[in-house]
């Protein structure tokens, strides 16, 4: 099973706010977000699951959180504490490969695991309080670039 991370990243890092609303709204990162991830489970943080407001369509939505009395008004949403419990529970499930969304803490833990990173650099610099993690360029390949009108998606592989 692959495990990817995928994230908009604007040219400052910043990947989300505080408040939980999105940084930028661009519909063809959106399209491209979707057209990817469709199918296959995504694993977000709880507050990025807030910043949606419901899951998405077309995949098994997996939310991570220590907080054990939480949980989403939609019950097709699956409820786990930590990364390594999702991953397990997709490998069980003998998907082909699943998604990591975010938010900034999820990304630093999935650094280390994830063997593909499918990441959109936004051309600007927005506001924002969450940032995605630095990672060693030097143990990634770069396989694929596509460039958009307002970003570029830049596919890794593992070394």
């Amino acid at each position: 099973m692959k495990k990817i991370i995928i994230a908009a990243i604007a040219k400052n890092r910043v990947i989300g706010r505080v408040d939980k609303q999105m940084p930028w709204h661009d519909s063809e990162e959106f399209k491209h977000f979707k057209r990817t991830t469709f199918g296959y489970p995504i694993i977000m943080g709880r507050k990025t699951f807030e910043s949606l407001g419901k899951p998405l369509i077309g995949r098994l939505n997996i939310v991570i959180t220590k907080n054990l009395h939480w949980k989403p008004n939609y019950p097709e949403v699956l409820v786990l504490t930590s990364l390594e419990s999702a991953i397990r529970h997709c490998q069980r499930s003998h998907f082909e490969k699943i998604f990591i969304t975010g938010g900034g803490q999820l990304y630093k833990q999935a650094i280390s695991v994830a063997e593909e990173m499918i990441l959109s650099y936004m051309n600007f610099e927005a506001k924002g309080e969450v940032f995605f993690p630095v990672f060693d360029e030097s143990d990634w390949i770069i396989t694929k670039r596509d460039q958009k009108e307002n970003f570029e998606i830049v596919t890794y592989v593992r070394k």
